[in-house]
């Protein structure tokens, strides 16, 4: 081996060691409490300053002050973060992206409070506390390793450990105290951050913002291991820390293949994140009214916004630096109005928007410029104009790895799309060396050029308003309430991701363009990746849905930082964000949970595990009480429908063969008689099979429901039920078999365009929309269903279902479990569809709910639709049946007429 590949295999080995610290705290955490800590780095970079403010500042002797940094402080902050930010989140039941949200808030109130007490300025007086050799450093990670082996494996925490990372619920049920475990998570994660700090911010820039985004990078290695494997997350750590430093040694003969190398050979694990990130498995969409991520909140009143329209003329009157600063604050709202579409109004979490708007402020000096490739050079506000029509498209590539993938997975490739774009385009000297930036002719003056930032600003607030409105705004809320519930109804949920991440490219652009011109240079350290994060978390903290709340908290932003040190946005939007996740209360406030249906309930007791019942969540069924009938919420019985329905052969309780019974809720409207059946096209799966691994879910299973009859799937738990009512809806997908309609094979086809074809369904657990009323989600329906020209049909089924009275303008997060069943039924036949699938429609229903509901579906079934119900309640199952079917072990066993 030559002197030079030895030189660089040990630097490479150096660099390495330092990204297997991390990875190993990673996944500790992960495994721990179930939280990606991306406020890993921020720990890291906290405990460097505290290291070189001991040693340096106040000259303690290294080794006192290496013991008190990484003994004490480091997995202190740990403990105060499982104490005060995720332990509570985790009482809570919080999802992973709430957790997102408190980990980015913990982010950037430390990267804030850092600035605000060392200063922005980088430092290059960090102590060294392990020599450059790399070996020290390749002992302690592999110690460190064989430590966290040896104690997973042989010890009774490693025991506790692992029953923690299956089922947490079910160890705590096992008497693990889970609380302890995650604490113990936590200390150590923060120790290794803390070691990675104190190892890394010698060689580095030690500041605030450099040490937290150099970790983040390194977050691949964790994310190749899937956060589980310690030996593939060092391996892969010195890999591509020995592969990064070999690269320099690379130099290509073609001129403008240079510069490219040697951005790769400095960002390796920047490429290895990105490809990381797209190769993470895509965690299952819940069918389930998901409480959100974000806060929904109501429309501003006119007052409000007459008082923003004030705030935001005052600055005219300003002079001198006042007037300055305030042009970036329009700017700013137009890019952070962009999160209002892509996470606000899309439910897409997304952390590289600053990349879109560095690339329109750079794209805008180019043209202007004449240095962009294939274009003639343009006067400033054409080239803006321009540069936002060549940013749209790019939107393209976070929208096409958001349709296969949300919460933490898509918030990984966000961000690995925003610091690749940082790395390879606004740091490298081929694309912005020599460029500048000037005014619009006619705009140089501050306020006239403010003026025109008003008008911008203006008119992406009247487009954005726009697309909250109408039918696509009701496709876009679905879509962010509940995803497959949202597909189900018909939205072409693909397709509208890539909308939202077009259209939020698209305004990132132009107030990135506003902000360089603003600024009349292109600086690439204001579209830093880690300001991403924190415009991500400063919109989540003011409304994320709320257009007025990116109006203030751009003026948070500038007005924080320029009346106070660098620094204190950040610490006060972290502060907010951390609040936010512990004390949620506008989304609680906005969204109450629904109680769990009857299955939840059996489902919790056959497993023996669950979060601990809270009061006034976790509660039997009541019908609604007078009081809610009083104000139209509820729906009293009526006196005088039957108790049973009527007898069919044999006096079996069976719903009659020829036709509707006869009386109120059951009759089916006319529109339904003359469109609700397509006679002669079944639709009939054949030969299906499904695995999972060693476990066979469907096992060859042939099945057709029939126009005009109610097929029910009974069977006990695991026979494959589910599993087979989601290959028909669409939702999964069959290794082999074909499914067919009328003899049409759509197999392949997606669940939307099942809905489109005639194919609707409901969910076991309840999927409807609650930032909706109950008449816009059942309008959602009908706009998105098989026949979507009928104006009669939302009246005809609000009539049917009982909700045409004042229940009709109620969002849906308020009402009971019986009347959101009707709802999500509603939705269902609002878009006149032929065949219906019925999950568990009972679930959660008392028995005169249950009633109503077997005379509705033997009136649509009498009526020619085709009727498939999966059901555990065998007294519904005769009351409605034609067709019984048993399944199990994945097999239909026999079947009943």
């Amino acid at each position: 081996m030559s002197s030079l590949t030895y030189d660089l295999t040990l630097a490479g080995l150096a660099v390495g060691s330092a990204a297997a610290l991390t990875g190993i705290g990673l996944i500790v955490t992960y495994r721990a409490t179930g939280v990606l800590n991306l406020a890993h780095g921020a720990i890291a970079m906290v405990c460097a300053y505290v290291l070189r403010q001991l040693a340096v500042e106040w000259e303690w002797p290294l080794p006192l002050a290496a013991a008190v940094t990484l003994v004490v402080v480091a997995p202190g902050l740990g403990l105060l973060l499982d104490r005060a930010v995720f332990r509570p989140l985790a009482v809570l039941g919080s999802d992973p992206a709430q957790t997102l949200v408190a980990s980015i808030g913990v982010f950037v109130l430390l990267v804030g409070g850092a600035a605000l007490v060392w200063g922005t300025g980088a430092r290059a007086d960090a102590p060294v506390l392990l020599a450059g050799d790399p070996w020290a450093q390749l002992a302690t990670v592999g110690v460190l390793a064989a430590l966290v082996g040896a104690v997973t494996r042989w010890t009774r925490f490693g025991r506790e450990l692992r029953a923690v990372v299956d089922n947490r619920a079910l160890a705590a049920l096992g008497g693990t105290n889970t609380d302890r475990v995650a604490a113990a998570g936590w200390a150590f994660g923060s120790f290794t951050a803390g070691l990675t700090g104190v190892l890394l911010a010698p060689y580095v820039r030690l500041d605030p913002y450099g040490l937290p985004l150099l970790v983040v990078e390194v977050i691949a290695v964790a994310v190749v291991a899937r956060m589980r494997s310690l030996p593939v997350a060092v391996g892969a750590a010195l890999a591509i820390g020995v592969a990064q430093a070999q690269l320099t040694r690379v130099h290509p003969s073609a001129a403008w293949a240079e510069p490219l190398v040697q951005a790769i050979g400095a960002n390796l694990f920047v490429v290895a994140l990105l490809i990381a990130a797209l190769a993470v498995p895509t965690t299952d969409a819940r069918d389930a009214l998901p409480r959100p991520s974000a806060p929904v909140l109501p429309a501003a009143p006119p007052v409000a916004w007459l008082v923003a329209g004030v705030l935001f003329l005052l600055p005219l009157g300003f002079a001198g630096s006042d007037l300055h600063t305030s042009i970036q604050v329009p700017a700013l709202a137009v890019i952070l109005l962009s999160l209002v579409v892509v996470t606000g109004r899309g439910g897409q979490i997304s952390l590289g928007q600053a990349a879109y708007a560095g690339l329109g402020a750079l794209f805008t000096a180019l043209l202007a410029a004449g240095r962009f490739p294939g274009l003639p050079a343009m006067p400033e506000l054409p080239a803006l104009a321009v540069a936002v029509v060549l940013v749209a498209p790019l939107g393209v590539l976070l929208g096409w790895p958001a349709i296969g993938r949300r919460g933490l997975a898509l918030a990984l490739t966000t961000l690995a799309f925003g610091v690749a774009v940082s790395r390879f385009v606004f740091a490298q000297p081929y694309a912005t060396s020599g460029l500048g930036l000037a005014r619009p002719a006619g705009f140089h003056s501050d306020r006239v050029y403010y003026a025109l930032e008003l008008a911008l600003l203006t008119t992406a607030l009247l487009a954005v308003a726009a697309l909250r409105r109408g039918r696509a705004g009701r496709a876009l809320a679905a879509m962010r309430d509940h995803e497959t519930g949202a597909s189900a109804a018909g939205v072409p949920v693909p397709a509208l991701k890539l909308l939202t991440f077009v259209t939020g490219a698209a305004l990132a652009a132009l107030g990135g363009g506003m902000l360089g011109m603003g600024l009349r240079a292109f600086d690439p350290a204001a579209y830093d990746p880690v300001r991403a994060l924190l415009w991500f978390a400063a919109v989540v903290v003011l409304g994320a849905d709320n257009l007025l709340g990116a109006c203030a908290a751009a003026a948070l932003l500038v007005g924080l930082d320029a009346g106070a040190r660098g620094g204190a946005a950040a610490a006060v939007i972290g502060v907010l964000a951390v609040l936010l996740g512990r004390y949620p209360w506008q989304a609680k406030a906005s969204f109450p949970r629904p109680a769990p249906s009857r299955s939840d309930t059996l489902r919790l007791r056959r497993v023996g595990a669950g979060p601990r019942p809270r009061t006034g969540w976790i509660r039997p069924h009541h019908p609604a009480p007078p009081a809610f009938e009083e104000r139209g919420l509820g729906q009293r019985p009526h006196a005088a429908e039957p108790q049973n329905v009527t007898a069919g052969r044999g006096g079996s309780g069976k719903a009659p063969r020829s036709g509707p019974h006869r009386g109120g809720a059951a009759q089916a409207p006319a529109w339904q008689r003359r469109a609700g059946g397509t006679p002669g096209q079944p639709l009939t799966a054949h030969a299906l099979r499904l695995t999972y691994g060693a476990y066979t879910a469907l096992d060859g299973v042939d099945i057709t429901v029939e126009p005009g009859r109610v097929t029910a799937l009974i069977g006990p738990n695991g026979a494959g039920k589910s599993t087979l009512f989601h290959c028909l809806a669409g939702t999964l997908r069959p290794d082999s078999g074909r499914i067919e309609l009328g003899g049409a094979d759509i197999t392949r086809t997606p669940p939307h365009t099942r809905t489109r074809l005639g194919i609707a369904r409901t969910f076991q657990d309840l999927a409807v929309f609650p930032s909706l009323t109950v008449e816009e989600n059942i309008a959602l329906g009908a706009e998105q269903g098989h026949v979507r020209t009928d104006p009669t049909a939302l009246e005809s089924v609000l009539r049917l279902l009982d909700l045409a009275g004042p229940v009709r303008h109620h969002p849906a997060a308020a009402l009971p479990t019986g009347t959101l069943r009707r709802v999500e039924l509603g939705r269902a036949l609002a878009g006149r569809p032929h065949t219906l699938l019925l999950d568990e429609p009972a679930a959660g229903l008392d028995t005169a709910e249950a009633q109503r509901l077997a005379r509705i579906m033997a009136a649509l079934a009498a009526d020619g639709m085709a009727v498939l119900v999966v059901e555990h309640d065998l007294d519904l199952v005769a009351d409605i049946a034609h067709t019984v079917h048993t399944m199990t072990a994945g097999r239909i066993e026999a079947a009943a007429p």
